[in-house]
Parts: structure tokens; C-alpha cells; sequence
């Protein structure tokens, strides 16, 4: 109705021979707070006078006598200083609600993206460990964003890249190796800068389980002459010394067990977290595969033959501050190592190569600096830069009775999302994780996810559902059946005040979807599933639905109330989140 309303405005414009360069871009329509000033309200009279050098009530005279006829519309009316209030037709405000009824699950659902590719690259946590609390934001806002993009006409591809290939995993093949030494009775002191979980020892031992005693070396040989181990360089030097030590002694075939054992028994952990989460993902990037296919010497090659890389103190340098970053940066370290940021420009180069029009990266709030540097090696690849879009994920802080949780210790270990899933439930994870904007430090109450009171969202919601489901169950038991097309019929009985706010904050769904998706904002689905529930659930104590002597009335409420069901059950759908029938 409000796309219906702004069409009406635009050709009353067009028809009052209003100048074109005063019409702005949007026609700003929106539901009206007061039934008693009609259904929908447009300012547009105000926004155009200044450039049409006009009284905006003027204005607004012009445009509703240039108004085309509209059975939707029963009559348009001039308020305050240029308002144009709409009354609507009886027949037209219920047409949402018929529309629900008709278009079931995919109400809601738009094509207004025009089937355009977008890959939505989310997560892609480091395989060292399994997933934290803060990594679950991640996977319900991306999984989140992504199912907005599909339900708004985009072809969305979900992955997740595996850092497989830096010096983060070799560490955690470090740390496993001498947990395998260790079990096998090697005395020795454990790394500071190793990973120093309960899981390295449980991988340790399917390592000891799969291959015996072939990766057991002295603890005197492998610690033979390694730097000591300390604080902040002395450490770092200590570990990258190890790691050398480790790929000497057990070669490069051997070397590649380990690795392969620690990680593959790290990704099967977390697909495992993630599915049992109901986070899809279609695609897991290798970053090894980049260097396997030749893809990042590729982007070196096509750089260098551009004149963008140069040599300096014995590293590869690339001429980042020539495409918008603040300074160039590192490639190749002196040691021939590739920097990270190097896979990562052939990483959204190839995203580019396998045909996604959009590239949306979700990653944590300390890659402030990343955007700029990955378009900086798209720009220099001849990549629209600008389709690469960034959102950043703030952190998670957990409150158990008012106080703050402790999220990990110095042993390593840390609250994993599979232990908060276990503690408040997959739904209440799903929802308390998108219910405040990404940009935003999320306080996530364990005390309030595990409450049944209207405090919490998403009981809050669910019930109103459930409610729904338990008044058909009431229908059947008293010998009734709901009689859908009489309902539709009957539809303009539905007069009251509390029917009228809520078949108005039904009609707003297609819009916050829309909202939603465009904005990358879950949270504004989450606030207004919250508000239908609460416009339902006021409706349900005020009413009653199972009429007994106007079979008229009760038809229509139960067509009221399933259609709020039905817009209840598919934005949970979109946030990852169950509708229960019972509660």
C-alpha cells in the first residue's frame, strides 16, 4: 500500500506540472501513529516547497487535486503545516492480511535485488581451537545478513576461508607436537606463545592413537639451542624457533601429518558447532588452495608487471598509498614469507574471478584497517573496489546474576559457543546475538536468555506464536473449524482499535525486511518482531477469538490471528529462529 501511495503522489506531482528538479528521490510515506489521521502521511509537501517556491499547504493543495482516482484510497486530507493524510478504503486495509493469508511463507520476500550475486564471507575463524562466544556473534550475524540478502531477490553464496596457511597453524601444529611428546613421556616446558587448551591434548592423543611413537623425537634435541622463552620478543622468537625445529626434525612429509591432524580435527569441531548452530555455510576456502592453484603468485606477477611492488631492505613493498590506503605495505617479508595481506588480495580477487558481484566481508571490530588495503589491491587489479563492503562485529561480553563472566584464563581455556548454546539454547543464542546493531558492544544476559517473561525477547515472541497455535487447539476441542474464505470475507468487522494496530504493524513487515537487508541490520527485525508480538499479545487479552454466536467475527479474528503467526514464524525463519507450536 505505501509503494501504491508513493505511485499516486509521483503522477499527482507530474500532473500538477511541478518542477522536476523539486521532486526529491524518495517519496517519504509512512504508517500514521493516530487512526484519526487516516493510515498513511506524506511530507512531501514540505520537503518540495523551498525548491518549488511554494507554501507547502499550497503545495499540498496542488497535490491531492491532482490526485489520480484509487479504490485503495477512500480520501486524501491536509493537516498542520502541509501533512497529506490518507484514509484508506474499507477494502484496502485489509488487503495485507489477505495478501499473508495468500502468499504464506514468502510474505515478506521481495526481488528487489534483482538476483544479483553476493557472497557473504562470514566467520573464518582461525582452525587453531574451537569457537568462542565472540565467534558466534559472527555466525548468527552473518548467517543472519545473508538469509535477509536471499528473502530480498539476491543470489547469496555463504563461505567461510580457512586460514590454513599462516603462521597461526603453525603453531597450533607446534603446540599438538609437543602435547604428543608429552604423552609420550617427554619432559619439557609447554611454549608461552603455544595454544594451551584442554582440546590440544585431546587431538594429541588421536595423534599418539592414529601413528604410535613416528613423530617422537627427544625433548633434548628439540629444544637444543632454541632461544629462551619470556615475554613479548623473547617469546615470539622462542616459538618461531620451535616451529623451525619441528619441520627439520620431522620433515616436510611427516610435518604435514600433524598439521593436517590438528586442523581437520579443528574444522570437523567446527562445522559440527556451526551446523548444530543452523548456520549454513555452501563454501570452505582453503587459503592453501590460493597458493596450490597459483593464485597468489598470479596477483604478484600482475602487480609487479604493473610497476606497483618494489624491493626495499630485502622485502616486496606494494604501492598501497597510490589506491587510498594510508601507506604501502609488506607482501613479502625479508625472509620470503608472504605477509597476510597478500593471500587475502587473491582471495577477493578470485571471489571476483568465480562471479559474485558483491563481496561482503563479516569480520571482528580490530580490522578497521582491512578495507582499505584489500581495495587497494583490488583497485590495482582492475576489480571494482567499491563492491567490496566490510561490516564489522564488535565484542560479546557475558553477565551471569549482574555480573560480568569470565570469558577465559591464562590456561587457555575460554566460554566456547558450544558451552552458551548448551547453557541458554540455540533460539536464544540466534536472537540475543543480532538483537543490537553489529557496531555495537553486545552485554549478552545469560540469566535473561534462560528466563520465561516477557523481558526476554525471544520468549516474548515465540509465545505469541505458541499463543496463536493453542487457540486453534482450543477451536478444535470446543468442535469448530476455522472457515478461511468466510474469515477473508468478514474481514471488515475487524474494526476495533486494538484490530487496527495490529493489521497496521503487519503491514509494515515487507518493509522492515527490506529495511533490514539493506541496512545489514538483523536487530531492526528483531524490534519489530518484538512489537507485533507485543501488539498480539495486548489483542489477545482484550479479545476473544472463538465466538460462539457470530461464526462471522470468528472467522475473521482467527484469519487476523494466523496471519500474525504466519509473519511471526517467517522472521523468525530469517533470524535463524525457531517457532514453537507449544511453550
Amino acid at each position: 500500500m505505501k509503494t501504491l501511495i508513493e505511485k499516486l503522489v509521483r503522477e499527482a506531482i507530474e500532473t500538477a506540472g511541478l518542477p522536476a528538479d523539486a521532486v526529491p528521490e524518495s517519496i517519504g510515506v509512512e504508517r500514521t501513529r493516530d487512526p484519526r489521521h487516516g493510515d498513511f502521511a506524506c511530507n512531501i509537501a514540505m520537503v518540495m516547497a523551498k525548491a518549488a517556491r511554494t507554501n507547502p499547504r499550497e503545495l499540498a493543495t496542488r497535490i491531492v487535486e491532482s490526485l489520480p482516482e484509487s479504490e485503495a484510497i477512500a480520501r486524501a486530507e491536509i493537516a498542520g503545516p502541509g501533512f497529506i493524510n490518507f484514509h484508506l478504503a474499507t477494502d484496502a486495509r485489509f488487503a495485507g492480511v489477505r495478501r499473508i493469508l495468500e502468499e504464506g511463507d514468502t510474505y515478506g520476500r521481495s526481488d528487489a535485488g534483482e538476483n544479483r550475486r553476493v557472497l557473504v564471507e562470514f566467520i573464518s575463524a582461525n582452525p587453531t581451537g574451537p569457537l568462542h562466544v565472540g565467534h558466534g556473534r559472527h555466525a548468527a550475524y552473518g548467517a543472519c545478513v545473508a538469509n535477509l540478502l536471499e528473502a530480498t531477490g539476491h543470489r547469496v553464496y555463504r563461505e567461510y576461508y580457512v586460514n590454513d596457511a599462516g603462521r597461526q597453524m603453525d603453531i597450533l601444529t607446534v603446540s599438538l607436537w609437543l602435547r604428543y611428546l608429552e604423552q609420550a613421556g617427554e619432559q619439557l616446558s609447554f611454549p608461552r606463545n603455544g595454544y594451551r587448551g584442554d582440546y590440544i591434548h585431546d587431538i594429541a592423543g588421536a595423534l599418539a592413537r592414529d601413528h604410535g611413537n613416528a613423530f617422537v623425537r627427544p625433548a633434548a634435541e628439540v629444544f637444543e639451542d632454541i632461544p629462551p622463552d619470556g615475554e613479548d620478543d623473547a617469546k615470539e622468537r622462542h616459538i618461531d624457533a620451535l616451529i623451525a625445529r619441528c619441520k627439520t626434525l620431522l620433515g616436510d612429509q611427516d610435518y604435514r601429518v600433524v598439521a593436517d591432524t590438528a586442523l581437520h580435527w579443528v574444522l570437523d569441531d567446527i562445522r559440527d558447532d556451526l551446523e548444530e548452530f543452523g548456520v549454513k555455510l555452501d563454501n570452505w576456502f582453503s587459503e592453501r588452495s590460493l597458493v596450490e592453484a597459483g593464485l597468489t603468485e598470479k596477483v604478484l606477477e600482475s602487480l609487479r608487471a604493473n610497476g606497483d611492488l618494489y624491493e626495499e631492505n630485502g622485502a616486496t613493498w606494494f604501492r598501497s598509498s597510490a589506491y587510498g590506503d594510508e601507506k604501502d605495505r609488506v607482501l613479502i617479508r625479508e625472509n620470503g614469507q608472504a605477509t597476510y595481506i597478500t593471500p587475502d588480495i587473491a582471495y577477493h580477487w578470485d571471489k571476483f574471478r568465480r562471479g559474485h558481484g558483491l563481496l561482503l566481508d563479516v569480520l571482528g571490530s580490530d580490522h578497521h584497517g582491512y578495507v582499505a588495503r584489500v581495495r587497494a589491491g583490488l583497485t590495482a587489479l582492475d576489480q571494482p573496489a567499491d563492491a567490496l563492503e566490510v561490516r564489522l562485529v564488535q565484542f560479546v561480553t557475558l553477565y551471569r546474576g549482574g555480573e560480568k563472566a569470565q570469558m577465559s584464563t591464562r590456561s587457555g581455556q575460554f566460554i566456547t559457543l558450544r558451552e552458551l548454546r548448551a547453557e541458554v539454547g540455540n533460539d536464544a543464542a540466534r536472537l540475543f546475538y543480532v538483537m543490537r546493531g553489529n557496531d555495537q558492544h553486545l552485554n549478552f544476559d545469560l540469566d535473561l536468555a534462560k528466563s520465561r517473561t516477557e523481558e526476554n525477547p525471544v520468549y516474548y515472541i515465540q509465545y505469541a506464536h505458541a499463543r496463536v497455535c493453542s487457540v486453534f487447539r482450543t477451536l478444535e476441542e470446543r468442535g469448530y473449524s476455522w472457515d478461511r474464505d468466510d474469515g477473508i470475507a468478514n474481514l471488515g468487522q475487524l474494526d476495533d482499535s486494538h484490530e487496527t494496530s495490529l493489521i497496521a504493524e503487519l503491514d509494515r513487515y515487507p518493509d522492515m525486511v527490506s529495511l533490514a537487508a539493506t541496512n545489514r541490520a538483523p536487530h531492526t527485525l528483531v524490534h519489530f518482531l518484538r512489537s507485533l508480538a507485543n501488539e498480539f499479545h495486548t489483542y489477545y487479552n482484550a479479545s476473544r477469538f472463538i465466538i460462539d454466536d457470530d461464526a462471522g467475527l470468528r472467522n475473521a479474528r482467527l484469519a487476523l490471528i494466523t496471519a500474525t503467526r504466519q509473519t511471526i514464524r517467517n522472521g523468525l525463519a530469517l533470524l535463524g529462529v525457531a517457532a514453537p507450536e507449544r511453550m
